[in-house]
């Protein structure tokens, strides 16, 4: 490493002229928004001045790809106490870097799915979701064979005594990582940005909670901490990244991942929700990978992409394999 050259989380020499290792700029610090926003309201929630070190700590912390090496190493030390002290078990933090020549894509087979909705809380396992109030980052809509993918139509509170239910079918959607993700955009304070492995994330302790991502995802798969979230020590994973499935505080927005606390650490390793689909509907893999199972299904069979016409570039594939 050259003396004197800055360098990111991951061990990454820093871009210049204040850019991060993909190209992006960083307009404006969290401490000048801050101050915006407090011109605007009058008023800015500061902690209080008795407040544990830890929560000025947590107040002023850097954005993840602002962080050296040895300053995310301490975040993560603390994180990873307070969560074992929060949750009477031991909590890793993990901080793996994208996979080289890796750009993860999904799969998802129209034609199989039974609509019951084990993925769903799957999920709400894998990734440490708020069980009361309820937070979940699949929805799985119920619509009509007549009709189509028609989502005017669409029923996500469907509740029969089985499924699936006749002269029906069931799409479930999620973030759909796109390629040109609006949320991303608008974003005021750059708390999201898109990884080089195609995972869009969120750093939970620089959003700010303004919810305008919420406003531009065309998919949803944005959600809103309004309350303290309800986690059961019990069933708390413990295995979490920084920019995943880690235990999030109230008032900022969260969303599907693609299991990045298990796809980085084991490569090959699926996401929950495709494990325990019983019906083996759901596909995961590498798009760069020309023999994995993503490309064999984009290249071979009936695909379409939710919302084509609004150019998001999704990197999540509905198909239909008979």
């Amino acid at each position: 490493m050259t003396r004197g050259k800055a360098v990111g989380p991951y061990g990454e020499e820093r871009m210049p002229n204040d850019r991060d290792r993909d190209g992006h700029a960083f307009r404006m610090s969290r401490r000048k928004m801050l101050k915006g926003v407090a011109a605007v309201l009058g008023a800015m929630a500061l902690p209080a001045k008795d407040a544990p070190a830890s929560v000025w700590e947590t107040f002023f912390q850097k954005n993840f790809r602002e962080m050296s090496p040895e300053e995310l190493k301490a975040v993560v030390a603390r994180l990873e106490k307070e969560y074992g002290a929060k949750y009477g078990k031991q909590v890793r933090v993990g901080v793996n870097p994208p996979l080289e020549g890796v750009r993860f894509a999904y799969g998802l087979d129209l034609s199989r799915c039974i609509g019951c909705r084990r993925c769903v809380y799957a999920c709400v396992g894998e990734n440490n979701q708020s069980r009361n109030p309820q937070i979940q980052w699949i929805r799985v809509l119920q619509l009509n064979k007549e009709r189509g993918v028609d989502l005017e139509d669409a029923e996500p509170y469907y509740n029969p005594a089985r499924v699936p239910e006749p002269g029906h079918f069931y799409m479930p959607v999620q973030c759909q990582q796109c390629e040109n993700p609006p949320c991303v955009k608008v974003c005021p304070v750059q708390a999201t940005w898109k990884e080089r492995d195609g995972i869009t994330v969120v750093d939970y302790n620089w959003c700010i909670g303004c919810r305008y991502c919420m406003a531009a995802c065309p998919y949803g798969a944005r959600h809103f901490n309004w309350k303290k979230p309800g986690l059961p020590p019990a069933e708390m994973n413990p295995e979490t990244h920084y920019l995943g499935n880690r235990p999030r505080p109230v008032g900022v927005v969260e969303k599907c991942t693609f299991c990045i606390q298990r796809v980085r650490n084991t490569p090959g390793r699926y996401t929950a929700c495709v494990e325990i689909c019983p019906v083996g509907a759901r596909k995961f893999g590498n798009l760069l990978d020309p023999d994995s199972e993503i490309r064999y299904i984009i290249e071979n069979k009936r695909v379409f992409i939710l919302k084509e016409d609004l150019n998001t570039r999704p990197r999540f594939f509905y198909f239909y394999a008979t």
